[in-house]
């Protein structure tokens, strides 16, 4: 067990995907934790943020270092450029630089850095070769550095496993490039964390590179078949075509997977090689996790069920390149990167923010959804024909709700008493739904304005078919609930607290 007392460590890379799950375990496992964030404010509503130092600064930018680098011991350097930028190599060197040079400044103790598995001998591709030469810039600093090397990392919403989730699900048969035989050594997330973590205290003795791997070396094919018995479907059948390159393939996965073809590419180009650990020294100084590594298919089965109870902590889209949209949060159901469909209301409200949020927090059970209750009990007696939960589990307690406890049809997802409640839905539907609702302060709190959000994430041609036939729907019940809970609030500002809208009861 690591002694994490006092130890500061600084997670760069915090809104990306590994490093998005790397803090709040670094939290847990005791040590005293530092983000930095180009952009900070995408990690103000993440669950995480309170317990974290949260600092501005830019991997580019040399002088934005000094302050993020004091007075740490350990640095995570999580970071990589996965677009499509012809000058990628260049701004990961100088990057590299930046970081080596501010960590030898600050006097940091261990710079611990995720890099990529690779061949020992021959030419990489353009990602592959930009990983090592960071690596190489790392390990050369000064700076006592810890590069541990993976390979195809498995968990929910990282960019590999969706890759082999989509097409496995779309494609039954599918012309392949002739990578598909190559091996591969995949790893699950947790176990990537283990390592992570572990790594901040572990006596190593010099500063090298480290192979880290799950326990199965496979072929790629071999995975999404393996993928494909895991999730109950048919064995995909793979006609390999040599002829199909790297760019084609890049094309033809950014048009069948939510993979953008700037990060398809290369992940692609990775897999033209085999990716195998060659040597377990990490064996030495860090133990596996207990219980062992995880296989691949029991990674994978992992993945899918968090993805099927909506709980993907973070995604592949969580990091982005300068000027892009802004991210979904790790909890938002945008992770899939698919089709959403959306239907959004807001109305200001002459009541104070406090009133709203009581009447938003008491939605549901013996209260109502506010709106146009036969279509409510209707629905609920069809989800319960086909065997879904139906209506009626109600709600614990009146007035307060929290994480994770079920309300009629939904389960609480999130709760930000005061300012939002996410609902998830767990009716009979072909895709998953979320109802967001926020009340957010205007005129200094005299007043406030609701904000009320349907999110439907459909699944294959029904899905989308379904979503077009209940919108003539929406335009009664969530409009209905939009003007309800403000009159209620407002009602309850100007002293009658205990009436309800008649479309309530």
């Amino acid at each position: 067990m690591n002694d994490s007392a006092g130890t500061r460590v600084l997670v760069t890379g915090a809104t990306g995907y590994i490093g998005g799950r790397l803090a709040p375990r670094l939290r847990e496992a005791g040590y005293r934790v530092r983000v930095l964030a180009r952009s900070p404010q995408k990690l103000r509503d993440v669950p995480w943020a309170d317990g974290v130092e949260v600092v501005q600064g830019d991997l580019s930018d040399r002088e934005s270092l000094d302050d993020a680098f004091r007075d740490v011991d350990v640095v995570y350097y999580l970071v990589h450029s996965m677009g499509g930028s012809d000058h990628f190599a260049e701004a990961e060197r100088q990057s590299a630089e930046n970081v080596a040079e501010a960590a030898k400044g600050a006097g940091v103790r261990r710079i611990v850095y995720l890099g990529g598995l690779h061949p020992e001998t021959g030419d990489l591709s353009p990602h592959l070769k930009s990983r090592a030469e960071v690596g190489r810039i790392l390990v050369e600093s000064g700076v006592f550095t810890v590069v541990l090397q993976a390979g195809v990392v498995i968990g929910s919403g990282s960019a590999s496993f969706e890759m082999i989730r989509h097409l496995t699900n779309r494609l039954p048969v599918m012309t392949t490039p002739k990578w598909v035989h190559n091996q591969i050594q995949p790893i699950a997330v947790r176990d990537v964390l283990h390592y992570l973590i572990e790594s901040a205290e572990a006596p190593f003795e010099t500063s090298r590179t480290w192979d880290i791997g799950g326990p199965d070396v496979m072929q790629y094919g071999e995975m999404m078949n393996t993928y494909a018995a895991v999730a109950g479907l048919r064995k995909r059948r793979m006609l390999v075509l040599p002829v199909l390159t790297p760019r084609l393939a890049g094309h033809w996965i950014g048009l069948v997977t939510p993979i953008p073809r700037g990060l398809a590419m290369p992940l692609i180009e990775s897999l033209q090689y085999d990716a195998i650990a060659h040597e377990r020294d990490i064996d030495r100084v860090i133990p596996p996790p207990d219980g062992g590594l995880t296989r691949y298919d029991d990674s994978v089965r992992l993945a899918l069920r968090r993805i099927e109870a909506g709980e993907v902590e973070t995604t592949w889209s969580n990091a982005t390149d300068a000027g892009a949209p802004s991210d979904p949060l790790p909890s938002d159901p945008d992770w899939a990167g698919e089709v959403v469909y959306l239907d959004e209301r807001a109305r200001d409200c002459e009541a104070p923010p406090e009133l709203l949020w009581d009447v938003v927090e008491g939605i549901g059970g013996e209260n109502g959804w506010y709106s146009f209750p036969v279509a409510w009990v209707i629905r609920g007696w069809m989800d319960k024909v086909v065997g879904g939960v139906g209506l009626k589990r109600g709600r614990r307690d009146p007035r307060r709700l929290h994480t994770g406890e079920a309300l009629d049809w939904w389960r609480v997802e999130e709760i930000e008493r005061g300012s939002l409640l996410r609902l998830r839905a767990e009716m009979k539907a072909p895709g998953g739904a979320w109802l967001e609702l926020r009340v957010v302060p205007r005129e200094g709190g005299a007043k406030s304005r609701y904000e009320q959000r349907a999110i439907f994430f459909p699944r294959g041609l029904g899905g989308r078919l379904y979503w077009f036939a209940i919108m003539p729907f929406h335009g009664v019940i969530f409009r209905g609930m939009l003007e309800n809970i403000t009159t209620k609030a407002e009602r309850a500002a100007h002293g009658n607290r205990d009436e309800t809208p008649a479309a309530t009861r």
